[in-house]
């Protein structure tokens, strides 16, 4: 069922409107400052990391228990569906990128500033670094959006994608300084195997002798960011040039896309394979 709910997540991802209609934070962004008023629970971050993502995950599991026992668990099918597509990251990245393609390809520096600082959230004001900017925004967005939670689901299942999403969205909403770091802590943790994996797989479908170069010294480091190592060996496996203003500059974002897309297919060749042999 599993490898079922990520084909229908790619369907739903490319052909339809419903992420936007499922992925609502609102209820959940309110519970998060409801927490952060109440002193006893703000007292010790953890308690209130437990109610903001425990909790949830609680509720989750018991309806899970409760379904899949009815019709050969066919009636978890649409649960685990609807939680993977929560648990994505939120936006239209390729969308998102559209306005500043279409500055950077004009050479407009100008515009294309102001539509990073707008829409990519990118600033920098320096045409090299603009661009380099970008294209680690990029390759971040695709890994926390997508990857990240398409690994926890194939290998934990819905409980681990939701956890994932939660943290991350603890991580950038948490007004409260240490709650705000336990966030990032904990998601750090469950970003280490999988941001690891994506580079693995970025070797196989890039230059893997610059993806070794990249990738060696880092490979077991606990103090490496996820974002700092899945964007250097991204722009390693792709041999992503010098930023330029104009064509070849866009195509920097093309090939860091197309190398994403080619881990993409072999995250699901290596899902079937599992699922057929498991």
């Amino acid at each position: 069922m599993s490898f079922l709910v990520l084909l229908l997540v790619l369907w739903v991802e490319k052909f339809s409107a419903w992420r936007h209609a499922v992925q609502q934070d609102g209820p959940w962004l309110r519970a998060l400052a409801k927490v952060e008023r109440q002193k006893d629970l703000m007292a010790s971050p953890w308690l209130a990391i437990a109610a903001l993502v425990v909790l949830p995950l609680l509720a989750l599991a018991l309806v899970l228990t409760l379904l899949e026992p009815i019709a050969y668990g066919w009636l978890a099918l649409p649960v685990h569906l609807l939680v993977v597509i929560y648990s994505l990251g939120r936006g239209d990245l390729q969308a998102a990128l559209g306005p500043f393609r279409d500055s950077w390809r004009r050479a407009d520096t100008e515009a294309a500033y102001l539509v990073a600082r707008r829409d990519l959230g990118v600033e920098e004001a320096e045409e090299g670094a603009l661009l380099q900017s970008v294209q680690r925004h990029l390759v971040w967005q695709a890994y926390q959006s997508f990857f990240a939670v398409i690994f926890w689901y194939a290998l934990l299942g819905p409980l681990a994608a939701l956890a994932y999403r939660l943290l991350a969205l603890l991580a950038e909403h948490a007004e409260q300084e240490a709650l705000r770091e336990r966030a990032v802590q904990l998601r750090h943790a469950f970003d280490w195997l999988p941001v690891r994996v994506l580079a693995a797989s970025f070797a196989l479908v890039g230059n893997f002798v610059a993806v070794s170069r990249a990738l060696l010294h880092e490979l077991l480091s606990w103090d490496i960011s996820a974002a700092q190592l899945v964007i250097s060996v991204g722009r390693a496996a792709s041999e992503t040039p010098e930023p330029v203003v104009g064509e070849e500059g866009v195509s920097t974002l093309d090939g860091l896309w197309q190398l994403l897309v080619r881990a993409a297919v072999l995250w699901y060749a290596g899902f079937a394979l599992w699922t057929l042999f498991l």
